[in-house]
């Protein structure tokens, strides 16, 4: 089977994929729990609570950061990260809708 270019595929489902992905590591998950209970809080603050390095705390900002459920504004010289309340908002919708497809319609 040829792989079709990404274009190829509808917007919404490219943007659910991206928060599918986001969300398909443990640490992620972790990450984005903290952010909920903490509002926004450093890098350094989660490198506190997680089992991970802070590059690799990093990265996985980074992922989430791209898939837009959170975002970082820069306080010098640090980035203080929160919940993106609108794409949070959004990929809920979104997943909720996909899980509520009909599974015989697959």
């Amino acid at each position: 089977m040829a792989h079709k270019e990404i274009g190829a595929y509808h917007e919404d489902d490219i943007r659910l994929a991206r928060f599918a992905k986001a969300l398909g590591h443990p640490a992620r998950i972790a990450i984005l729990r903290q952010l909920a209970n903490m509002n926004c809080c450093f890098c350094g603050d989660i490198v506190e609570e997680l089992p991970l390095a802070q590059a690799t705390v990093s990265q996985h900002l980074k992922e989430l950061k791209v898939s837009g459920l959170i975002q970082g504004n820069i306080e010098p010289p640090k980035v203080r990260y929160c919940i993106d309340p609108e794409n949070w908002k959004k990929a809920k919708e979104m997943m909720s809708a996909f899980f509520n497809l009909n599974p015989s319609a697959l």
